[in-house]
């Protein structure tokens, strides 16, 4: 009876890195690299009696060799794990994240009655066992302190993470009874080793028959074997077909051998194998291991998913950072990342197929976006992050919707090149750019949208098309303000701006009289140059008296114009703080890798002000000093934002002076004092408001713009596929989350 499950073959290399100099080492692994091999194992010299514990420290050199190869995976082989469990989780996830996913984690234990004096504590199976579960409880806990009780292992409450760059594979190897049951509960692969080829089906059934006793199928075990020497074709084959053995690594340190292996033996192995397999009619082995898909959601057909795309599921170690968005939690069934426009089209085409709901991600940071979703499927863009320089003189840049704005800001900063964005280099570039951008630049250079010249749109129905001001004009205008209701950008065409040092203050004051503090910021804002645009930040009352946060940017790299821009502010109240510094606008929106990790449902409210009145800072004070919000922020407007006529985007708020948005932690008790506010508000900037009452749509799209944005609707989604933050679709249209439903596209393509 054959043993062979459909793994695809993988061939490769072990070495003892103490038998090679360093030189040697690093011939090797790069030809084994650059000829194509698989994998490159690297042998725990302390493991074995012969080399002792004098040997290279296998982290260093597979570090070492992880910065001299580029695309063969890196394995631990035999690694005795001696030390701290938790540690050794993030050591091995560190490297994989420096690899981009290129290592594998073969462990050992040794056996009953041969222990070595200088390995210290004794890694016998239990203890390793204990190891394993470590691993992955560090690498894929969803939140919260990792907990062990030993009695070898005990954590007492480790932060999980990080998570690998791929599900990280664990080997283990020997042939004690303990270990094969072990490998038979735990294990995602066994690895042995055998001087004679024949010898391993006995192992074999030694071993499926510890999976039997566990409850697992044999089938989810991987199986890798190391040979001393390499026998012919034929037996190679039967070691696949019959023996079950998908992955042979020679132990060897000649790389003339390495070549040989990988330009002449590997492709005949994997032609013989393919066609054998073909005459069984072998099927395909699953992608992942039975712990993975035992947590996968109703709904979705997972072995479906196109060929090609990257997928992250709720089993993945990875899952943990992409199932929230940066203040919503999140449990979506299924996360794709395409890596292109084209992987889009399809992505987007499978998605729709599937009768769960969908979202679309780009950065994660919306306040009001729904970028992630509860048992659906999110179509993450990061990979799309590329920052392109298109043309020199005009200044036009092309960028994915994935980049963030840091990165955006970091890129442009040597040609003195800024592109008005929002605060924090952390949020995503397509979000942000199809809803408005009111940023630090905002007075001088205008929303991040007046910059837009072009873009790369995938519509609901697969069609990729390219807009601008002559090429479907009106999906233009709309795009600029409300974009997420009409498609996915897939590029974005800007014409940044010149932009040197700029001034960058930080200011806080000590403040008993919010309201008139309030007027007194918003009246110097008005009359203030355009160079500066300044953001006020407060929060709850501490002892009746209210921490304010000015921060500020001047557009002028002269010090004498940051100084004179900012004085009137620093006279506002007692201050307690300052900063000012002269910084590259990379600087201040600073590049950054947040991982995010949202729970439960974001409280806001937003709104747009001609003025601060009197008024309206009365009523604001109340709502500060009603402990309803921690956080209460204004952002300046007017200038170049209000240059724009208010129909000429679907972004219409361009009468406004200053925008205001609070955060709560009761719906109903900021909803109740916010709406006894309306009155002072002139609308509303979607980006910023989690209100889903219906009402709020045409506060958000006033008047002739909503009735525009309608008829776009019908155009290019009818169906409402891009429902997911503030639809616009027309009463009657199905919901989001009940969209489940075969789509049939035309064939995709540009337009």
């Amino acid at each position: 009876m054959t043993r062979d499950h459909g793994y695809p073959v993988r061939l490769g290399v072990a070495v003892d890195p103490s038998v090679l100099t360093p030189d040697g080492l690093t011939r090797l692994a790069r030809t084994a690299d650059e000829a194509g091999l698989d994998l490159l194992a690297v042998t725990d010299a302390a493991a074995g009696e012969a080399s002792g514990p004098s040997g290279p420290d296998p982290w260093t050199t597979l570090a070492w060799l992880a910065g001299t190869t580029d695309r063969i995976t890196l394995a631990t082989h035999a690694l005795a794990p001696t030390g701290t469990a938790a540690v050794l989780a993030r050591a091995a996830a560190d490297l994989d994240r420096i690899t981009g996913g290129r290592l594998e984690l073969g462990l050992t234990a040794v056996p009953t009655g041969a222990a070595s004096p200088a390995l210290g504590v004794q890694p016998h199976a239990g203890a390793v066992g204990e190891t394993i579960a470590v691993l992955r409880s560090m690498w894929t806990a969803d939140r919260g302190p990792v907990r062990a009780a030993g009695p070898l292992h005990r954590v007492p409450g480790a932060e999980p993470g990080p998570a690998p760059a791929h599900e990280l594979p664990v080997w283990l190897s020997g042939t004690d009874e303990a270990l094969l049951d072990l490998a038979a509960r735990t294990a995602d692969g066994w690895w042995t080793e055998a001087p004679d080829p024949t010898t391993v089906a006995a192992a074999q059934s030694r071993l499926d028959a510890a999976a039997d006793r566990a409850g697992r199928d044999p089938a989810e075990i991987r199986r890798l074997l190391t040979l001393a020497t390499l026998p012919d074709l034929p037996a190679l084959v039967r070691l696949v077909v019959e023996d079950g053995i998908d992955t042979v690594l020679l132990a060897t340190t000649d790389p003339a051998t390495v070549q040989h292996l990988a330009t002449a033996v590997a492709p005949a192995l994997r032609d013989l194998v393919a066609a054998t397999r073909r005459s069984r009619g072998t099927r395909p082995a699953p992608t992942r291991p039975a712990r993975v898909r035992a947590r996968r959601r109703a709904g979705i057909d997972y072995d479906d998913v196109p060929a090609g795309l990257e997928t992250v599921e709720p089993g993945d170690a990875r899952y943990r950072s992409m199932r929230s968005n940066y203040l919503r939690g999140g449990s979506p069934g299924l996360v794709l990342l395409p890596r292109d426009t084209e992987q889009v089209v399809t992505a987007l085409g499978w998605a729709r197929s599937q009768p769960v709901p969908l979202a679309v991600r780009s950065g994660g940071h919306g306040i009001s976006g729904r970028s992630t979703n509860d048992g659906g499927i999110v179509l993450d863009l990061r990979h799309l992050d590329a920052v392109e320089v298109l043309d020199h003189r005009t200044r036009r840049v092309r960028i994915g919707p994935g980049a963030r704005w840091g990165q955006v800001a970091e890129t442009l900063q040597p040609y003195g090149w800024a592109l008005t964005s929002g605060d924090y280099g952390g949020v995503g570039v397509g979000g942000l750019a199809t809803a408005g951008g009111l940023g630090f630049l905002a007075r001088q250079h205008g929303l991040t949208i007046d910059h837009l010249r072009a873009a790369e749109v995938v519509l609901a129905d697969g069609t990729v098309v390219r807009t601008d001001e002559e090429h479907h004009p009106d999906l233009f205008w709309g795009l600029r303000g409300a974009g997420g209701n009409l498609g996915i950008v897939t590029a974005f065409e800007f014409e940044v701006a010149e932009v040197g040092d700029v001034g960058f203050a930080q200011l806080a004051f000590a403040v008993d009289d919010v309201a008139g503090f309030l007027v007194d910021f918003g009246a110097l804002v008005e009359t203030a140059p355009r160079d500066l645009t300044p953001f006020l930040i407060m929060g709850r009352p501490r002892g009746g008296q209210v921490l304010a946060q000015v921060m500020a940017v001047v557009a002028s790299d002269d010090p004498e114009t940051i100084v004179a821009r900012l004085q009137p502010f620093a006279r506002l109240a007692p201050l307690v703080q300052q900063l000012v510094q002269l910084l590259p606008y990379s600087g201040v929106v600073q590049r950054t890798d947040d991982v995010h990790a949202g729970q439960g449902e974001p409280v806001t409210r937003s709104a747009m002000l001609e003025h601060l009145s009197p008024q309206f800072a009365d009523d604001a004070e109340r709502l500060l000093r009603s402990g309803d919000l921690y956080f209460f922020q204004i952002r300046s407007v007017g200038g170049a934002v209000n240059d724009v006529p208010a129909g000429a985007t679907a972004y219409a708020h361009r009468t406004a002076g200053f925008q205001a948005v609070a955060l709560g932690t009761s719906r109903e008790r900021l909803d109740r004092r916010w709406d006894a506010m309306s009155h002072h508000f002139s609308g509303i900037y979607s980006s910023f408001e989690t209100d889903r009452r219906p009402e709020r749509l045409a506060e958000i799209f006033p008047g002739p713009t909503l009735a525009r944005l309608r008829a776009l609707k019908d155009r290019y989604d009818p169906e409402d596929v891009f429902g997911h933050n503030h639809s616009v679709a027309a009463a009657g249209v199905a919901a989001p989350a009940s969209r489940g439903r075969a789509a049939s596209p035309p064939a995709p393509r540009p337009a």
